[in-house]
């Protein structure tokens, strides 16, 4: 895969690469010349990206749950490609149901992967990424968050609250790299799927539901006339 060679020279991970924008991701750092870390639980999907994007790819199965993994797999990687200074933490869990009858398994499932996950990744990286920096190079933190950070959608409160702590941890990493290293950025981005249509993700970790306003292949009894509902006038006072 070439592109250009505007990211040579660098080490980058990413996070939930088995699928879906994760393995967008992974592509598109190879192509502009990164050499890239590719985690994600599903070995043979993983072994297959390595293989399309080739020697500039190593993939490493994980749990990102698991802390002690996730750190075992930092040390695998360095020991592969060097210090890493470029982190995309996307792996994410994206689980629809009434607050009031929703499995408690999965509000573990969601927080273990969307918020505990992305903490112990960015940890397990945080030393590279601000000693990097501290020479004067590029070092980047990217936490992979959603609009539903920042507004709520129906039978996905817990989702929501996953990625509203995704927001604030990232000004407040933010804020102490810039004190610590003097250049290390910390960055969100809100991922396409659940920020246009919530339910709606080719990610098998996604699950539609009746949340879901966008029509979408997986959702046939969805319409090209569907729209996304109009919220109400605010109240007057």
């Amino acid at each position: 895969m070439t592109d250009n060679n505007t990211l040579s020279g660098r080490v980058a991970v990413v996070t939930g690469a088995t699928s879906g924008i994760g393995a967008a991701t992974a592509r598109r750092l190879a192509s502009a010349g990164a050499s890239v870390a590719l985690l994600g639980r599903r070995e043979d999907r993983l072994k297959g990206l390595a293989d399309e994007i080739g020697t500039a790819a190593v993939p490493v199965a994980v749990d990102i749950t698991d802390q002690d993994a996730v750190y075992a797999a930092a040390a695998t990687i360095r020991s592969a490609l060097g210090p890493v200074d470029l982190v995309v933490a996307n792996a994410g869990v994206m689980l629809a149901a009434p607050f009031e009858s929703a499995q408690t398994i999965e509000w573990d499932q969601m927080i273990g992967t969307n918020l505990n996950g992305l903490l112990y990744t960015a940890r397990a990286f945080v030393d590279d990424l601000l000693a990097t920096a501290a020479d004067g190079k590029a070092a980047d933190l990217v936490l992979v968050g959603s609009v539903g950070g920042h507004q709520v959608f129906p039978n996905y409160a817990v989702y929501t609250a996953t990625k509203a702590a995704v927001a604030h941890l990232t000004r407040g990493c933010g804020q102490t790299s810039a004190r610590a290293a003097y250049g290390s950025r910390t960055s969100s981005r809100a991922s396409s799927a659940p920020s246009s249509a919530p339910g709606c993700s080719t990610a098998p970790s996604a699950r539609c539901s009746p949340g879901c306003f966008r029509p979408c292949r997986r959702c046939p009894r969805r319409t090209s006339r569907t729209r996304s509902p109009t919220p109400p006038p605010p109240p007057r006072a």
